[in-house]
């Protein structure tokens, strides 16, 4: 068991693990009263409501706006991924890194719609058009014993599947989480399931299972995107005709929170930044139906028979009247007038050995904190800290109120465990108390990696070997501090993480967790190394300091077969954030080969064999990543004629700096060269992924871009989706409205056209590539292309394929998944006037990062192709 599961377990009772640390208290995001409410009528609603989906921004989130919000249940969003595989709107992270990304997108919106968030240790790694594939690549027992963790864990009441588990689901993994959700609702209950599980947790079974059907009678949608709607039960491919579940009425308007649920749906929503889902609200009725999977019947509510209120636990009856009153005697304008009822409530609920009631304790301490208008945060004097170095924390209480509030101790957890020199005293109005803290981050800390990501991941699973840890939204902080206060004679403990918050000019008051780094990062510029012929090429590894006068050597780690020169060198750092680029000539084999590089530094004897990489968004905090030192080495007979390149920057796009391993000049153009720059000085153009989407200033000019190719030159456009140019500034659509229809692409010179939806791609890395027209000079020139040069592709061959083009087009390769015809449409080309023009929609943005040889070679030729 790890340092911080064996602090978990020491200070909570163990099944309610995931709950402890969703509930740590972040910004609020209803202020003031309206939060206070909130709390207040959460206190007396013990109902616990659970919804199981596939990937990050499937949930139905007007479901979960109207019971956290509405009917301020526990509830909570299970995600069986993270999101991996999905594209990228704002940034060029692919793999675990859009994990991270998504993983807080979803927790930016839960702040909105009030739900909880888990996960399970599944990778998304892409499209897949089957659960079979889904399956062998999860491991079911594996995927199934998360689920059923959660639902220990949490314990909910009701089960929401938003997926029906049959292929009208479309995606694999959609499948595949209502599936696996069917059987973990029955596997939760039986003992002789995963007992391993039974010495942090007991059997739960929730009282029934339901599903949401995507259209209520009325025609309205519970705050989601545009989505395929399921057949009716009985259909083909559906299940047999199941039950009605009730009814919850999403579109209705929320007074105190000035909004509808489905309302707040889109603004929760619109926080998947990196899935372009932001969006409009509209206003009006709306409602979600259930129908009953499993479990106990309903007669119009999906609650009916369950007991919500505080007589379901033992010892509980006495606590629900004073919560009652409570409630109806809450003053906005005073609210440390309810402290005095809330301080009686405490006892009774202290009581109850259930461990809902636990979780109740701490909901109603920070309740009665939130009427005392307390401010308590634990704030770091920096951002990172590094093993053997020291680290100060001040704690600060501030009584913004008048309540009677006074500090009695306090403690840290986490790193150290231990007491805090903190003095006990009263706190008038806005006074403040700080207690002070400063040690040295013991020398063996580990680095504080996000939990999924601390070991190689088991093909598409995460490796997360601590039970405690599976499930948890995000890592628990390195440290928090205990306050324990006397707030008008009732004792009350928060807890806070340490962080550290600081100002940014541009966007304001930021916070970010306290992270533990290393002394020195090793932070590799390019993932990859391509060796187009046997010539040595300088490979530079940049070291930064994240402490004063760092000192060392780095090396570089290389099979046989490939040499550098020196073999080391050593390093000097006297500032911290400097960094210091050391050079090293690296020689490959003759013959074709790949290879890994491990750079390593060593300072003070600790081997350091990582980078320091942080992903920073306007939207959620900075989050802290560790990525191996590591370099792909390629050593691969690649020819490619052109020199100059522009790069026309799309979503998501690390291309350009995978076209500079050619050792291309490439030149990023932006809108002023579009309009008015000298085109024909590049040898070939290329236009990113989903470019013509996020580009309004690239389809303003588009008569440009084919002007140069009239005239000699290459244009190149990757993939671009069916959907309508630049979705974030479009009205909204009627309630109808369809996803992934067809439309023309005024793409190229003469017309073809790329249809949404998943059809038209290929979604098997493996899947037999063949050549319609063999003798295409984009198969023989410069690059002979052969079988071979699709062996090792990552994810998918290719997306978002035409359908239908000009005849005046040619065909270059045709692929196909696994009982599907064979699609044509992923590659086209023409002359037009002097020049080329190609629309390929194969996924070369992951596969040239990733260091495909073969890649290398046929994008090479469309580059050189005349």
């Amino acid at each position: 068991m790890s340092s911080t599961s064996r602090l978990i377990a020491r200070l909570l009772p163990l099944p309610v693990l995931l709950a402890a640390f969703v509930f740590l208290p972040a910004e609020q995001s209803f202020p003031g009263t309206i939060a206070i409410e909130q709390s207040l009528r959460q206190l007396n609603e013990l109902g616990t409501f659970l919804m199981i989906a596939a990937h990050p921004d499937d949930e139905r989130t007007g479901v979960l706006a109207y019971f956290a919000r509405g009917r301020h249940m526990r509830t909570a969003y299970l995600s069986v991924t993270r999101g991996e595989g999905g594209q990228n709107l704002i940034g060029s992270e692919q793999g675990a890194q859009l994990g991270i990304i998504r993983t807080q997108e979803l927790l930016a919106a839960r702040k909105i719609d009030g739900a909880e968030q888990f996960f399970t240790r599944a990778i998304d790694f892409g499209y897949t058009r089957t659960a079979a594939e889904t399956m062998e690549k999860w491991g079911h027992d594996r995927i199934l014993s998360d689920i059923v963790w959660v639902i220990r864990s949490y314990r909910p009441d009701v089960v929401m599947l938003v997926f029906s588990g049959t292929p009208n689901d479309g995606h694999g993994q959609h499948q595949v989480s209502a599936i696996l959700g069917k059987e973990a609702f029955e596997a939760a209950a039986d003992a002789h399931r995963f007992p391993e599980q039974l010495k942090y947790v007991q059997p739960w079974r929730p009282k029934r299972l339901v599903r949401a059907l995507f259209f209520g009678a009325g025609g309205g949608r519970a705050g989601r995107g545009p989505q395929p709607q399921p057949a009716p039960d009985g259909a083909a491919g559906q299940p047999p005709a199941q039950p009605s579940a009730g009814e919850v009425e999403t579109g209705a308007f929320n007074p105190v929170l000035g909004y509808s649920y489905d309302e707040l749906a889109v603004l929760s929503r619109s926080m998947h930044h990196s899935q372009a889902t932001g969006a409009m609200r509209r206003p009006g009725a709306s409602r979600t139906d259930f129908v009953l999977v499993a479990g106990e019947p309903v007669s119009k509510d999906l609650y009916d028979g369950i007991d919500t209120t505080w007589n379901r636990l033992p010892g509980g009856a006495a606590v629900g009247p004073i919560l009652d009153q409570a409630i109806r005697d809450f003053a906005p304008a005073h609210p440390e007038k309810s402290i005095a009822l809330l301080a009686r409530a405490r006892a009774p609920i202290a009581r109850i050995s259930d461990p809902l009631a636990k979780i109740k304790l701490a909901e109603l301490d920070e309740t009665i904190a939130q009427c005392a208008g307390l401010w308590v945060e634990a704030q770091a004097k920096q951002a990172e800290a590094t093993p053997g170095a020291p680290l100060s924390v001040t704690t600060t209480v501030l009584n913004r109120l008048t309540a009677s509030v006074s500090l009695e101790g306090a403690s840290i957890e986490g790193i150290w465990n231990e007491p805090l020199p903190a003095k006990a005293a009263p706190l008038g109005y806005n006074q403040s108390a700080t207690v002070e803290f400063s040690r040295e981050v013991p020398g063996g800390q580990p680095y504080s990696q996000p939990y999924w990501l601390a070991k190689p991941p088991a093909g598409d699973v995460y490796t997360v070997e601590d039970q405690t840890l599976v499930g948890l939204a995000d890592t628990p902080p390195v440290a928090r501090v205990r306050v324990r206060l006397t707030i008008e004679g009732a004792p009350v403990e928060l807890v806070r993480p340490v962080h550290y918050r600081y100002a940014d000019r541009a966007e304001g008051e930021r916070v970010r967790p306290l992270v533990v780094v290393p002394a020195v990062a090793v932070n590799l510029p390019e993932a990859v190394a391509l060796f187009p012929g046997p010539a040595p090429r300088q490979v530079q590894v940049p070291v930064r300091a994240n402490v004063a006068n760092a000192a060392g050597e780095l090396r570089l780690d290389l099979p046989p077969g490939w040499r550098a020169e020196p073999r080391a060198h050593e390093f000097r750092i006297s500032r911290a954030g400097e960094q210091q680029a050391l050079t090293f000539e690296v020689t490959p084999p003759a013959g074709e080969a790949t290879a890994s590089l491990h750079a390593v530094a060593t300072v003070g004897g600790r081997e350091i064999r990582s980078g320091v990489q942080v992903i920073s968004y306007p939207h959620f905090p900075a989050q802290t990543i560790f990525p191996p030192s590591d370099v792909q080495l390629v050593r691969a007979n690649v020819k490619v004629t052109a020199h100059k390149i522009g790069y026309i920057a799309g979503a998501g796009d690390e291309m350009p700096n995978a076209l500079r391993q050619l050792g291309l000049d490439v030149t990023l153009l932006d809108q002023s060269d579009l309009e008015q720059g000298d085109l024909t000085r590049f040898d070939a153009i290329v236009a990113g992924v989903r470019a013509y989407i996020v580009r309004a200033d690239l389809r303003a000019n588009q008569a440009r871009l084919l002007d140069y190719v009239r005239n000699g030159g290459t244009y190149v456009v990757q993939y671009q989706t069916g959907d309508s140019p630049d979705p974030r500034t479009q009205p909204a659509q009627p309630p109808n409205a369809t996803a992934g229809s067809a439309i023309t692409q005024n793409l190229g010179p003469y017309p073809f056209s790329v249809p949404g939806g998943s059809r038209y791609r290929v979604t098997v890395e493996e899947a037999p590539v063949t050549f319609p027209h063999a003798d295409s000079p984009l198969l023989q020139w410069p690059n002979h292309i052969a079988p071979k040069d699709f062996e090792g592709w990552v994810q998918e061959r290719g997306l978002y394929f035409a359908a239908e083009w000009d005849k005046r087009y040619e065909t270059v390769l045709a692929s196909h998944d696994p009982g599907e015809a064979p699609i044509e449409g992923g590659e086209l080309w023409t002359r037009y006037g002097k020049g080329v023009y190609i629309f390929t929609a194969y996924a070369w943005f992951r596969q040239l990062p990733a260091g495909v040889p073969g890649a290398f070679r046929l994008f090479a030729n469309l580059l050189s192709a005349k």
